[in-house]
């Protein structure tokens, strides 16, 4: 039980933190931006770190090994552990001042073979997923009636008699009016998250869901499930959104259509991975560190490019940046690669663990983990005083990248180690718009990716780290 809530707790933090990286910038009424006298040097060499990123493009040349070369990252798969080795080696090879991993244990969760959904009476094969953590039907598979809910109330409302022995379709689409897609994936995620324990506790025998997602396709998303010691596990799965109107059609036209579900995922034991690091050795403050991060795990489908392939790429990157226009930070600036963001972040908490044993000091923490697409804006979880100073730089930045530097934001994997020290956090903010369309699904390739909006983002959060070492909080 007390993992459950551990997992329960880190999905409503992600939560939370969608919804924050999706805001827009807003100021307290009659209020501006405060904008400093800009110091000319500083203008120029945030100047040179954008010319440099948008020419030269390694971060997206090296995505483009990581996506393509390697693939998909499941904690605990041969991909992940390709990455960890891969990444410790781009980073040596580039001569950081230290690379290093730190050991940890992770979830080993496998999908096993393609998963089948079929209505029964027809020839109508559906897209479907298995969701993360699941667990696998009967291996020949089981049939069942379905009821459609709108969400966990409906099930709470009708009761064992209606649900158990079924099939639960919950199908409350995200909310395709709200401009703030994060809102939009906040307000459906619970369905995911503990859906299939809520059916499970009314005697259901196995859920569906409406993937969780912005687009009209029907390629499903997975995501993380909870399971809950008390309550009996039963398989879960996503459905692609046609798919789920195809469903949803059925039932209408015949309310005991029955749902044929066959899934193969099963969970072995944890098995060993690692956080890996590379570091730039402060020159004035050495023991104060910058951390700057992404989650190098993905899941089992796509190929991980956004969601957390570009976050890695550009946090090794703003360090190399550094290092080839001669930067030499006064911090210690730190690039992470997380590992287990997806469904368990013990990368996130062996991180802060560790920081806390060594009694590290940790300046400020950013991470970035909302895609690759057109940097919007910086959110801050910071002290007043230290919000108002970075909202001064604002004029540092293009127009069409940095627009806002708001009050709340960090990161899933930065999380812990804002709450086991303290530490401020930043989330690093692109336009939001596309990242449901690929969010956790075979969409999140390499393909989608544009460099010219990748490299934008790595730009800013070197431009950003560097104002922040030179001029601190």
């Amino acid at each position: 039980m007390k993992n459950s809530k551990y997992i329960l707790s880190v999905a409503l933090f992600a939560t939370s933190l969608l919804l924050s990286n999706c805001q827009p910038q807003t100021q307290p009424e009659g209020q501006e931006n405060p904008q400093a006298e800009l110091d000319i040097e500083d203008t120029k060499v945030i100047k040179q770190l954008f010319d440099e990123a948008l020419t030269t493009r390694e971060t997206y040349q090296l995505l483009d090994h990581l996506c393509n070369q390697i693939g998909t990252r499941l904690s605990g798969s041969e991909g992940a552990a390709q990455a960890v080795d891969w990444t410790e080696k781009v980073m040596s090879d580039y001569g950081f001042d230290k690379v290093y991993k730190q050991d940890l244990f992770v979830p080993n969760w496998k999908r096993g073979d393609k998963e089948v959904a079929k209505i029964l009476g027809s020839q109508d094969e559906l897209t479907v997923l298995a969701l993360g953590m699941s667990v696998a039907t009967p291996e020949e598979g089981l049939t069942a009636p379905v009821v459609q809910v709108q969400g966990l109330e409906d099930v709470k409302e009708m009761g064992r008699e209606a649900i158990e022995g079924k099939i639960v379709f919950y199908n409350r689409p995200t909310d395709q009016r709200l401009i703030r897609t994060g809102a939009a994936y906040g307000g459906a995620v619970d369905q995911r998250v503990t859906g299939p324990a809520v059916a499970a506790q009314y005697g259901a025998v196995a859920v569906v869901i409406r993937s969780v997602g912005t687009a009209y396709d029907d390629v499903p998303h997975t995501g993380t499930t909870l399971y809950m010691d008390s309550i009996p596990k039963i398989p879960a799965a996503a459905l692609g959104f046609q798919s789920a109107d195809r469903l949803a059609k059925a039932l209408e036209q015949n309310p005991d259509t029955q749902l044929f579900l066959k899934m193969n995922c099963q969970t072995l034991e944890d098995a060993p991975s690692h956080n890996v690091i590379g570091e730039l050795t402060g020159t004035e403050f050495p023991d104060q560190i910058i951390t700057i991060g992404g989650h190098l795990d993905s899941w089992d489908v796509g190929q991980g490019a956004h969601d957390d392939g570009a976050g890695c790429m550009q946090s090794i990157q703003v360090l190399r940046l550094f290092q080839k226009l001669g930067i030499q930070p006064k911090h210690t600036i730190r690039a992470v690669m997380f590992m287990n963001e997806e469904n368990g972040t013990r990368g996130g908490k062996k991180y802060a663990e560790l920081a806390e044993k060594n009694n590290e000091q940790h300046l400020i923490a950013l991470e970035s983990d909302a895609g690759a697409f057109t940097p919007r804006g910086f959110g801050v979880t910071a002290e007043d005083s230290t919000l108002t100073k970075f909202q001064s730089w604002l004029p540092h930045f293009d127009q069409n990248t940095i627009g806002y530097i708001k009050k709340g934001g960090g990161g899933v994997d930065i999380g812990p180690l804002h709450q086991t020290l303290g530490t401020p956090t930043i989330g690093f903010m692109p336009d939001s718009q596309r990242m449901f369309d690929v969010h956790h699904s075979a969409n999140d390739v390499f393909s989608s990716v544009h460099p010219r909006e990748l490299e934008l983002g790595t730009a800013s959060m070197a431009g950003f780290i560097y104002l922040i070492d030179k001029y601190g909080l």
